[in-house]
């Protein structure tokens, strides 16, 4: 935590100096994005074309950034105050349409979604300068945020009176500006930036909603693959194989996350002279590192549907790149926490880009089982890289 507290205010959470928990309100809101991430994959997979997967990066992206933004929100204002309590109902409410609204996004439901999302965003981002008022050290970065996300509200709501290319290409803008403002310090003429040292974050809680979001991709990617299991009448060894498969995948998943990073990761953020610039860091990464695991959900569902059908280059490039984004944004996040990128992540990415061209010579179940191989090796490997650290560490505690 920044050793200068933002002055105070009755709706600010209270720094003590000990861990704020995530409160149940916000556990909370977060069932909604189960809904949205598992809309994202089903999305996909329906849709597995360039078009398809342009429109779902797009779609993810606001589903993140609405998500991102909101848990800025809950890491400086308490919400166990009823004010912020309710505009976190709010955004949930606006965000279950939002969700729901997915499948016709690019479509029908266009308005739909944009209104939803604008709704989210500037509605709630709005109401914070309100409650700040003029004087806060908080309210002008609140003021420079209102700017960026109206800015980007114009490109929502013009997309949606739009079709197709123009519609991804206007909302793909419309995402950008909310991605990389803060980058920038959400620099405005005349309201100059923010810096990320005026971010006075509680660095433990906001690792922690980070890690919480992961659990909700795991947790959906484990749902698909038990309703995919339900639904098919004949388990035999071939889909039982591809189950097991897929299970030892996500597990590999969560190892190499959880299993090796996520405390050190806690412990980088809070100890930071810069908090605001980590937790940022880890916002940005968490978008790669899930939308990884929204795209091995779409390959194990394929996988456990079909496992004796030969492998189509866009399913060969689905069951390779969800995994490989995934280790690219670990690695990037290890970089951040360790300070450089582990060589493990680096030889998965290039075996699993080895594993396309030969994917035509074989089933979906071959390349399944391939794909979940490289990923248990990389998570081997990066346990005996923990268990090397973990011993330094103790050996230099014992020389200080």
């Amino acid at each position: 935590m920044s050793d200068h507290a933002p002055a105070h205010h009755p709706l600010l959470r209270r720094r003590d100096g000990h861990h704020a928990r995530v409160s149940f309100a916000e556990l909370f809101f977060d069932l909604v994005y189960v809904f949205a991430v598992t809309q994202l994959s089903h999305e996909l997979l329906t849709n597995l074309t360039l078009t398809g997967v342009v429109e779902t990066l797009v779609l993810w992206f606001a589903v993140w950034l609405g998500w991102q933004y909101t848990c800025w929100v809950t890491n400086w204002f308490d919400p166990d105050t009823p004010r912020i309590r309710s505009l976190l109902f709010a955004v949930m409410l606006a965000g279950l349409v939002m969700a729901a609204a997915i499948p016709g996004a690019f479509g029908e439901r266009g308005l739909v979604f944009a209104l939803a999302y604008v709704a989210i965003q500037v509605g709630r981002t709005a109401y914070i300068v309100f409650e700040l008022g003029k004087d806060h050290p908080l309210a002008a970065n609140y003021r420079r945020m209102l700017g960026w996300v109206t800015i980007a509200a114009v490109f929502w709501i013009t997309g949606a009176f739009l079709e197709g290319w123009l519609r991804a290409a206007l909302w793909a803008i419309a995402a950008l500006c909310e991605y990389i403002s803060p980058m920038f310090g959400f620099a405005l003429p005349g309201l100059r930036r923010s810096r990320t040292s005026d971010w006075t974050i509680e660095g433990g809680h906001l690792a922690e909603r980070c890690q919480l979001f992961v659990i909700v991709a795991l947790g959906e990617t484990v749902l698909a693959t038990g309703a995919t299991l339900a639904r098919t009448n004949n388990w035999d060894a071939a889909i039982l194989s591809a189950m097991l498969a897929t299970f030892l995948g996500t597990l590999a998943m969560w190892w190499l996350y959880f299993g090796t990073s996520s405390e050190d990761a806690t412990r980088t953020v809070t100890r930071s002279d810069d908090p605001g610039r980590i937790g940022a860091y880890f916002h940005y990464l968490h978008a790669i590192l899930v939308a990884g695991i929204i795209a091995t959900a779409v390959g194990n569902d394929l996988v456990l549907a079909h496992p004796h059908d030969a492998v189509k280059t866009s399913y060969a490039l689905v069951l390779s790149a969800g995994p490989a984004i995934y280790l690219l944004g670990s690695a990037i996040y290890k970089k951040v926490v360790y300070g450089a990128v582990p060589a493990s992540h680096i030889a998965g990415v290039v075996a699993l880009a080895a594993l396309v061209p030969l994917a035509s010579q074989v089933d979906l179940l071959t390349i399944g089982w391939s794909t979940t191989i490289v990923m248990l090796a990389v998570s081997f490997w990066e346990g005996r890289m923990l268990r090397k650290r973990r011993a330094d560490r103790a050996e230099r505690q014992v020389v200080h």
